[in-house]
């Protein structure tokens, strides 16, 4: 096994991570080009977030054939592949005319970039060693947050220099680098033992997983989290557009730089849970964004952005937690486990616009505020609940067992 801080261990974990950026940036460029793609093709709010909503769609539903598929065919070349057809859908994004295209091959890449999320943490599950993973694990995410942002900057930036189209151009070159980079770092897997495909066994491992009450917890935890903090993103992009802001593509992709206080708590997450409980870093995680989140009423552009950047933390420190609780809890079938979890992440985050519109259209970002309160009370009993499932008091301090 992997330990930490040696060669392979940081050859595997950037290259993981450069993976990571490369996928969540092709994810999220469009976020901060919503407004410009809504006015190219005489779009509503929420029919133009479905550039969005269609990618994180297909990227969740295609989890469930990645993560058994790894498992029988191996987790490099399901990663290496998946990464080629998102970078070949991303070229083809530079030449599309209408917004059918669009959305069309912004749903297939959504299905290649689901290659890499579903089997990563798989992949360090097998070739790491249990105290490397913690560690690896949090610095993942934190590929992740990067790439969300570095798709933001480039959407934002390019877009508004050039055109939204121009901003696919520029995601492309950064791809083709990301991919080469990524298949020459990471070393072939040594720890993995393939299983030949059966696919009631696929099937019977999801419903075991499913029928898990801490898999199942930390499912919905992570599902509903994603539901309501990437969405809120989605909005107040169009609050900051508005009077009294007027923010421009470029002020609204550098205010996707919050992110950056999620990569350091998915960071801290690892360090975090070797002194305290797994699931009490996951409330900890959801308390600190409802702070965050109710700060945004404040609506001064000060506030808001010290909101999100709460935001950020918190969340993703819950996130990271999670994930990590999942494969520590799986029993068997890691990649599977990984997958469902990541399955209802982002399902939550194309769904979570869809409940938000209701709020937002009856009271703006107040009402916004207030969906994701009622959401994120019932995501901190969950994880309240999941400590008092896993851990009891066992002398000084708190164990779990």
């Amino acid at each position: 096994m992997i330990e930490s801080g040696g060669r392979q261990f940081w050859l595997a974990t950037l290259a993981l991570c450069i993976g990571s950026f490369m996928t969540f940036a092709n994810v999220y460029i469009t976020q901060p080009l919503l407004p410009m793609i809504a006015d190219a093709f005489d779009l509503t709010v929420l029919q133009a977030n479905g550039s969005f909503t269609i990618t994180t769609l297909m990227l969740g539903l295609s989890l469930l054939i990645y993560g058994p598929l790894s498992d029988a065919v191996g987790r490099k070349p399901i990663m290496l592949i998946s990464l080629v057809g998102a970078t070949a859908c991303t070229l083809l994004l530079t030449q599309v005319e209408s917004y059918s295209s669009l959305v069309a091959l912004r749903a297939a890449q959504g299905f290649f970039l689901g290659g890499l999320p579903a089997v990563a943490i798989a992949y360090m599950g097998d070739e790491f060693s249990p105290k490397a993973l913690l560690f690896a694990v949090g610095l993942y995410i934190g590929g992740n947050s990067l790439g969300g942002i570095g798709g933001r900057l480039i959407g934002g930036f390019v877009g508004e220099a050039f055109s939204w189209r121009s901003a696919f151009v520029a995601m492309t070159i950064v791809s083709v680098l990301c991919l080469i980079v990524f298949a020459l770092m990471l070393p072939n897997s040594r720890g993995f033992t393939r299983k030949p495909l059966r696919p009631r066994q696929m099937l019977a491992d999801l419903g075991g997983h499913l029928r898990n009450p801490i898999l199942l917890t930390c499912y919905l935890i992570g599902g509903l989290n994603f539901f309501i903090f990437i969405n809120q993103y989605s909005y107040i992009i169009f609050v900051l557009e508005d009077a009294p802001f007027n923010l421009s593509a470029q002020y609204l992709g550098l205010l996707f730089l919050t992110y950056l206080a999620g990569t350091v708590g998915s960071s801290l997450s690892g360090k975090i849970a070797l002194k305290v409980p797994q699931p009490l870093c996951i409330a900890l995680g959801v308390a600190i964004l409802m702070s965050g989140t109710l700060l945004t009423l404040a609506q001064t552009l000060p506030t808001i952005i010290a909101g999100l950047l709460i935001n950020s933390f918190g969340f993703f420190l819950a996130h990271s937690s999670a994930s990590s609780l999942v494969n520590r809890s799986a029993r068997g079938a890691k990649a599977s486990a990984s997958s469902l979890y990541l399955v209802f992440y982002y399902l939550g985050a194309s769904s979570g616009g869809f409940y938000l519109h209701p709020f937002w259209s009856a009271m703006g970002w107040d009402g916004v505020v207030l969906g994701s309160m009622l959401v994120l009370t019932g995501v901190l009993g969950a994880a309240i609940w999941l400590y008092r499932r896993e851990c009891e008091p066992v002398g000084e301090p708190d164990v779990c067992v």
